[in-house]
């Protein structure tokens, strides 16, 4: 009974502060300088796509990120293990589901995309979005029967397709 005792003193003492400083850093506010963004590309990404990390890690788990694409700029079909969500600042684009619609994004504009949902991305103006997720960040690209492929093969295959971006948003309903 003493060894309990003492066992349940030990943990208190010992890892009890290490606990409440962790969820102290999860209790202060973050706020990253304008002037200490970094947009960068991330790997499997194309290029025209810049991304800076405002919030976590996106290789170990849950992110915020502050998303700049140029207009014209396409994500071809891909799915990601997290769910994603997107919040559009400035700019707009057209977001499609493989299975559902498509939807035209403007500033003020906010949309949730499962994990593991098929999906396609073009900036049309360009964009500035936040893309929050859950987990950590991975890009699967399919094909267009749904087969997965290499980013190379993704990104190789957009290039060559290039589609009139402005010609389908004039096709949707807004």
């Amino acid at each position: 009974m003493r060894f309990a005792a003492y066992g349940l003193l030990y943990a208190i003492l010992a890892v009890g502060p290490t606990l409440q400083s962790a969820h102290a850093e999860d209790a202060k506010m973050a706020h990253p300088a304008a002037a200490a963004k970094k947009f960068v590309n991330f790997p499997g990404v194309p290029t025209c796509a810049k991304g800076s990390v405002l919030n976590g890690d996106p290789t170990q788990g849950g992110s915020v990120i502050l998303l700049k694409t140029t207009s014209g700029c396409a994500i071809p079909w891909h799915w990601h293990t997290a769910t994603e969500q997107l919040m559009f600042v400035l700019g707009s684009g057209k977001g499609e589901m493989k299975d559902g619609g498509a939807v035209v994004l403007h500033a003020g504009d906010y949309v949730k995309m499962p994990s593991k949902s098929v999906h396609q991305f073009t900036c049309v103006a360009a964009c500035t979005f936040f893309l929050a997720s859950d987990a950590a960040f991975d890009i699967h690209y399919v094909d267009k029967d749904g087969k997965e492929i290499s980013p190379d093969e993704a990104l190789k295959s957009k290039a060559k397709a290039k589609s009139p971006v402005k010609k389908d948003m004039k096709d949707m309903k807004m």
